[in-house]
């Protein structure tokens, strides 16, 4: 049995990605190729909680840098051996909002931890498992950061009330990552029409992976 490719869409809050991610499944849907979608931190029951401790728990407002990083490290870790590397295995695809390079640019570069020390973490975390495709929606911070403020009827997370600097360090922390590995990085101008970012997205998928043939 041929196995499942992994798809990931990455990108700081506000560029789109949950739209997209909804556009890129029916198209899936409509090629008839098998798929699951998940999402970080979460996918699994452990996940969900991480989760519900990292954005929205106030009583971690004062969570320290490093006890966040190894938190969605330990969510990746259940998600992977859970639910990405069995359903790869049986041929079925993964799509997944956010992964690893979340936590190189959100907690390496963003907090100022080291990021080496970060990519040995998630190394740890995912063992073998990368993504065969990343798409980076790329958007200017200050629009993005508005969007998702509007998203959330002003209701920001933990990662929402960060100042505009920790995002405009995310964005070029994901830029140079997408320049360090343009094999597997598709940068996406999600400053576009939905309509055009959506075209855009399917262009690569063609290009890179045959549009699923």
């Amino acid at each position: 049995m041929q196995r499942g490719k992994f798809i990931t869409f990455e990108g700081s809050e506000g560029c789109g990605k949950s739209t997209q991610i909804t556009r890129f499944l029916n198209l899936l849907e409509s090629r008839q190729i098998p798929f699951i979608q998940t999402r970080e931190p979460g996918g699994t029951v452990v996940g969900e909680k991480i989760r519900q401790l990292l954005q929205y728990d106030p009583e971690t407002r004062d969570l320290c840098d490093e006890s966040e990083l190894l938190l969605f490290a330990a969510s990746r870790a259940q998600l992977v051996r859970n639910v990405i590397e069995p359903t790869l295995l049986e041929g079925t695809w993964v799509i997944a909002d956010r992964f690893l390079d979340s936590t190189t640019v959100y907690q390496g570069v963003g907090r100022g931890l080291d990021v080496e020390t970060v990519k040995r973490i998630n190394d740890f975390a995912v063992g073998e498992t990368r993504p065969d495709l990343t798409f980076l929606l790329d958007l200017d911070v200050e629009v993005g950061h508005a969007r998702a403020i509007a998203a959330s009827g002003g209701r920001e997370d933990r990662m929402e009330a960060q100042p505009m600097a920790f995002f405009q360090a995310v964005r070029s922390g994901y830029l140079s990552l997408a320049g360090e590995e343009p094999d597997r990085f598709a940068v996406i101008d999600a400053s576009a029409e939905k309509d055009e970012v959506t075209a855009s997205i399917q262009s690569v998928f063609q290009e890179r992976l045959g549009g699923g043939a």
